[in-house]
């Protein structure tokens, strides 16, 4: 793998936790074109290099971090589930729902019940 490649894909990564952890609000625009315009590269190539460096899509990677902020958002206790669903721009409490319980194993209601709550290092994903 050349030095581009990497470098590319560690702004891919930033660019998205960047948006997902650290702003308020999600962009209203879909990912694939918030990427492309951030980064300027076409999504087909961003994606295509993506996949190719990583073994995974861009869409996992996305949704794994989403999960990540579900996660934080459900431990604040100050958002309900719809609310968490519309911040993180899900169709439905229930997508969020079925999403969480696939990536954890766990539904949102039985997570927020945890004592020992643990969430994985952004870094780690």
């Amino acid at each position: 793998m050349d030095d581009h490649k990497a470098v590319l894909v560690e702004k891919i990564k930033n660019v998205i936790v960047e948006m997902i952890h650290y702003e308020d609000e999600l962009p209203m625009i879909s990912f694939s074109v918030y990427l492309s315009e951030k980064l300027g590269y076409d999504y087909t190539h961003l994606s295509n290099l993506f996949s190719e460096v990583k073994g995974a899509t861009i869409a996992h990677y996305i949704i794994l971090h989403k999960i990540e902020r579900a996660k934080e958002l459900i431990m604040y206790d100050e958002l309900n589930l719809n609310e968490i669903a519309f911040k993180l721009h899900y169709s439905s409490p229930a997508h969020l729902s079925a999403q969480f319980k696939k990536i954890t194993g766990l539904t949102p209601s039985f997570f927020k019940k945890l004592k020992n709550k643990r969430r994985n290092i952004i870094e780690s994903l």
